[in-house]
């Protein structure tokens, strides 16, 4: 499923535009996190600085295969060994490994697709019991550098009730400034 509204400005200003450290900082990843799922990896911008974070692996998927190949080609440069670079469309084929797999799963600047709900739905069924979905997006309530048309954007209210009509518990708004705002979704399902 290709995102509408989903074309990539040139690598280098792309990175400007977020604070990697922070917006890793805020949904508290470190070496204590295990496997991670990461849902259009693009040029890899987070993918490379969470994998040197996370104890487990980091499974980066994109439905471009432009983004997959340089992502992977950032991760061979980096000597980076805890990343599975993959083209994967997650809404026809899931995250792969099977249900409850991963600690997290990351949704960054991507719930203004057509089925937000669907990839949240997705999203949970790929997380742990007790694990959590991230997601970031660009702020509707200022003019941005990037990001889809303000019509599209969801705002965190939005993305609160897609996560609860899916069983995720919303967390409480993250602010991350200048231009974006995250979640932490929390998945509580029993296991099975």
């Amino acid at each position: 499923m290709k995102v509408r509204d989903s074309g990539m400005p040139p690598h280098n200003y792309w990175e400007t535009l977020f604070d990697v450290p922070a917006i890793l900082d805020a949904f508290g990843f470190g070496p204590q996190t295990g496997a991670v799922a990461e849902l259009g990896c693009g040029y890899g911008t987070f993918t490379l600085p969470l994998a040197r974070r996370v104890g487990g692996a980091v499974h980066a998927f994109d439905i471009e295969r432009d983004m997959v190949a340089f992502t992977e080609q950032r991760v061979a440069a980096a000597g980076v060994d805890n990343v599975r670079v993959e083209i994967r469309d997650v809404l026809a084929n899931g995250f792969g490994p099977g249900a409850g797999a991963f600690d997290s799963v990351l949704l960054f600047n991507i719930l203004h697709a057509e089925s937000p709900a669907g990839l949240l739905r997705a999203a949970a069924a790929a997380a742990r019991p007790d694990g959590f979905v991230a997601v970031i997006h660009w702020r509707s309530d200022l003019p941005t550098p990037r990001g889809p048309p303000l019509e599209i954007r969801p705002r965190p209210e939005q993305v609160c009730d897609w996560a609860r009509e899916v069983g995720l518990t919303p967390g409480e708004v993250i602010a991350l400034p200048p231009w974006h705002y995250g979640l932490k979704l929390l998945v509580s399902r029993q296991s099975d």
